[in-house]
């Protein structure tokens, strides 16, 4: 298949995309606090006050920043087009996300109705966000699954957050909408339209470029992202149509899962055979692949039987947003946050300036070690039914751990970054480390 060509001389300069990487680890560390220092009562439930509050921090204090610095990045790079507003935007992104989870963690967790309400103007950056990318796929050439996605990644984005704004509303007493319902759209649309679509919309250029995978097969590549998104649709016009039959909203869903199994299936078996299998962050993606298959077919299961006693929401749920969430963006932070400040050292420094490899920006071992400890993590939060006071509390404190490990390693590359651009580069001594200067961006 066509390939879209890559064209780094069109990054947006560092701040605009470290300004939303950095913050994201440490809220993400703030949910595993959460998780193991917050009332535990009504777990595994994942509709239980600390579940939903823990949930909302990660996806929107961890997960929502990275993804939308990410598209900062490689909306100019990938597709040739800038995000209109994107180095105004870019501050207020992990802050408005963060602002947002505080308030409906608060007003769950403290039943306070003024919380909830306090969350729908600042979840309203958010909302803006994602006009933003959708003003911006418009000039997208959708020439590939990447760009494809790129050009309609901000209709799922304001579809999420506008349910999600109405739910808040709703809550804290503002106003009414049908809660099934819009809960409902809420869910598919943040989970499948904007998570699992721009996972395995990006993956199919960042996993051939860093881990030397297979590309998936073309007839299914063929249908990214519309696969999610026209199987959502459907979804969405039974749940508002008709939302006196539920069967009929299950019997739209059931495709879509079935797209997703069959990409995450063919994802697994391609990430198995990579050629990189040595490199310390490939085995978070085999594991967020057989997590994504897992999550489509336990949902599946759970549509098709009812009623059944296993805590089947709870694992599909832990599945999706951990293992095929946070477990890749991990991942991919762990090669572009280095990509991007050698990047950025090769365009300011001088022609023959020397500037560190990708692997002396950030150690290999330490990227290795703070995996293991997410992998762990990742396993007691599906564990979590068991135990449930016990478990959240342990998997919650290797959540924290793994993702304050993953804040210093950003960390500790932003502070490479600047001794190097201080210093002028490498001194000779360090060539070992070293790449060469050639080419001259800046």
């Amino acid at each position: 298949m066509k390939a879209a060509n890559l064209d780094y001389e069109r990054a947006p300069r560092p701040a605009v995309v470290f300004g939303c990487l950095l913050p994201a680890p440490w809220l993400g560390a703030a949910a595993g606090v959460l998780l193991a220092a917050g009332p535990a009562d009504g777990l595994p439930d994942r509709f239980a006050p600390l579940a939903l509050a823990a949930v909302h921090m990660l996806a929107l204090g961890m997960l929502l920043p990275v993804m939308l610095g990410a598209l900062f990045q490689m909306l100019p790079v990938v597709a040739g087009v800038a995000v209109p507003g994107a180095g105004v935007l870019a501050p207020f992104v992990a802050a408005a996300g963060a602002g947002t989870a505080a308030a409906l963690g608060v007003g769950w967790l403290g039943g306070e109705p003024m919380a909830l309400r306090a969350a729908v103007p600042v979840g309203a950056v958010l909302l803006l966000a994602g006009a933003l990318l959708l003003a911006a796929g418009r000039r997208v050439a959708a020439v590939d699954a990447t760009t494809r996605t790129l050009a309609g990644i901000g209709a799922p984005l304001l579809i999420a957050v506008s349910c999600g704004m109405a739910l808040a509303g709703t809550l804290g007493g503002w106003w009414r909408v049908p809660v099934a319902s819009v809960l409902s759209l809420h869910m598919a649309w943040a989970l499948g339209g904007w998570l699992a679509a721009l996972v395995t919309g990006v993956a199919t250029t960042v996993l051939p470029m860093f881990w030397q995978t297979r590309r998936l097969p073309p007839a299914l590549e063929r249908w990214l992202p519309l696969g999610h998104w026209l199987s959502l649709a459907a979804f969405s016009a039974a749940v508002l149509l008709w939302p006196a039959l539920p069967a009929l909203a299950h019997a739209a869903l059931l495709p879509w899962l079935a797209f997703v199994a069959a990409v995450a299936a063919c994802g697994l078996a391609g990430t198995l055979r990579a050629r990189r299998r040595h490199d310390p962050l490939w085995l978070l993606w085999p594991v967020a692949c057989a997590s994504m298959l897992g999550a489509a077919l336990l949902a599946g299961v759970a549509l098709v039987l009812p009623g059944t006693d296993l805590p089947l929401g709870w694992w599909a749920g832990t599945m999706m947003l951990v293992g095929a969430g946070v477990l890749p963006v991990t991942a991919m932070l762990g090669k572009i946050v280095p990509f991007l400040v050698w990047l950025h050292l090769r365009r300011l420094l001088p022609p023959r300036a020397r500037v560190p490899a990708m692997q002396a920006i950030i150690a290999p071992a330490r990227q290795q070690r703070q995996a293991w400890l997410l992998l762990a993590a990742y396993l007691l939060l599906l564990a979590v039914p068991l135990a449930p006071a016990w478990l959240a509390r342990a998997g919650g404190v290797l959540l924290a751990i793994a993702h304050a490990g993953l804040g210093w390693q950003l960390l500790s590359a932003l502070r490479c970054m600047r001794r190097m651009r201080r210093c002028g580069g490498l001194p000779p001594r360090h060539a070992g480390v070293a790449v060469e200067g050639g080419h001259h961006h800046g």
